[in-house]
C-alpha cells in the first residue's frame, strides 16, 4: 500500500476527517484552511510522542491513537482555546493493516470526544513516532498563559494527581493490580480528557496556567520563572485517588502526583474573590497552594516546613550523573 492510498484509507476516510465547524477545507489539498470567527486567534501546539519513549513497543495501537490525540489536544485546553483541527505526521517501520485500523479508531474516538476535525498531515517510513499539531480558537485577548500569576493568588489543579505515573509499571509489565485499582490508573493513562471545558471558564479569571505533563512540581516551576514569583504547594492538599493509594500507599501516591507526570490536568493560579463564582459555576478543582512573592516551588508539610524534593518531574535531556 502506498502513502497516498494508505491516507485515503485509514485516515481521510475517517469521521474525524469531516468537513466542520472552523474547517473551511480539509483533507486533499496542500494546505487546510480553518476559518476564525471576527475578534478571534488562533491557538497552536504540537507534540512528538517516539515509541520507547513516550509509550512502550507494541503498544495497543487503539489505546496508542486515543493518547496521542489527547496528550497533544491538553495544551489548546491550557491555553483556554476552542479546539479546531489538528494535523498528523505518522513515521512508522511498516505498514500493517491491523495496526493502523487500531490506531485511526483509537484516534477517531478521542478527536470526537474531542471536537477535532483532522485537516491534513504526513507519512513516511522510519522508527514509529507521531506528531500532531493541534489548533484551536479563542476570542482576543483571552488566552491563559503562565506569566500572570501574582502573589496572593491561590495554586489549584483541575483533578486528581498521579494517576497515570501509577499507571506506568502497570502499562510496562512490572506490577499487576487487582481490577478496581488498575482500572481507573489505566484508563486515565491511555485517555485523558483534556480539560477544555474549565479551560475556557477560566478565561478572564485565572492569572496563569498550564497543563501537568511532566510533573507537578516541574511544570508549576514554569509559572514560578514566567511570572517571577513563588509557589508554595501544600502536600496534604494534594488530590490523590483511593486506586491510587491503594497501589502505592499515601506516601507513595503523593510521589507520583508531585513529580509522576502525564496528568494533563489543568494547573493554574487563582486570584481569591473567583473562586466561589467559579464553584457556583460548576467548575471542580482543587486548591493546593498559594501564590508568594520570591521565587521556585516550595513543597511543604502539614507544619509548614520545607520537604522540597530534589527530583521535580521529567526532562528528555536532563544530565545524568
Amino acid at each position: 500500500m502506498g502513502e497516498f492510498e494508505l491516507i485515503r484509507h485509514y485516515f481521510a476516510a475517517a469521521a474525524c476527517a469531516r468537513a466542520g465547524e472552523g474547517v473551511a477545507l480539509g483533507i486533499g489539498d496542500d494546505c487546510a484552511l480553518l476559518a476564525l470567527a471576527p475578534g478571534e486567534q488562533m491557538a497552536v501546539s504540537t507534540d512528538t510522542l517516539v515509541a520507547g519513549v513516550h509509550f512502550p513497543e507494541g503498544a495497543d495501537p487503539l489505546l496508542l491513537g486515543q493518547r496521542a490525540l489527547a496528550v497533544a489536544a491538553s495544551d489548546l485546553a491550557a491555553m483556554g482555546a476552542s479546539p479546531l483541527g489538528f494535523t498528523l505526521a505518522l513515521t512508522l517501520p511498516s505498514v500493517s493493516a491491523q495496526w493502523l485500523e487500531g490506531f485511526a479508531s483509537g484516534l477517531d474516538a478521542m478527536a470526537e470526544r474531542c471536537a477535532l476535525r483532522l485537516v491534513g498531515g504526513d507519512t513516511t517510513r522510519g522508527p514509529l513516532s507521531l506528531t500532531l499539531t493541534v489548533f484551536g480558537s479563542l476570542p482576543q485577548g483571552l488566552a491563559l498563559t503562565r506569566s500572570g500569576a501574582r502573589p496572593g493568588d491561590l495554586l489549584c489543579v483541575g483533578g486528581r494527581l498521579g494517576n497515570a505515573a501509577g499507571a506506568l509499571p502497570l502499562v510496562l509489565g512490572q506490577r499487576r493490580a487487582a481490577p478496581d485499582v488498575a482500572g481507573p490508573l489505566l484508563a486515565h493513562y491511555w485517555s485523558p480528557l483534556p480539560q477544555f471545558v474549565l479551560g475556557q471558564a477560566l478565561r478572564g479569571r485565572a492569572s496563569a496556567a498550564l497543563d501537568i505533563s511532566d510533573g507537578l512540581l516541574a511544570d508549576c516551576g514554569h509559572i514560578a520563572t514566567a511570572s517571577k514569583v513563588g509557589l508554595r504547594v501544600e502536600r496534604e492538599r494534594l488530590p490523590v485517588s483511593n486506586a491510587l493509594q491503594s497501589l502505592l500507599g499515601l506516601e507513595g501516591a503523593w510521589a507520583a502526583a508531585l513529580s509522576g507526570g502525564d496528568d494533563y490536568v489543568l494547573a493554574f493560579t487563582l486570584p481569591p474573590e473567583e473562586e466561589a463564582t467559579l464553584r457556583a459555576e460548576g467548575a471542580v478543582f482543587f486548591v493546593i497552594g498559594q501564590v508568594n512573592a520570591g521565587e521556585g516551588v516550595t513543597l511543604v508539610d502539614r507544619h509548614g516546613q520545607d520537604i522540597t524534593p530534589t527530583i521535580r518531574g521529567y526532562q528528555h535531556f536532563a544530565e545524568t550523573p
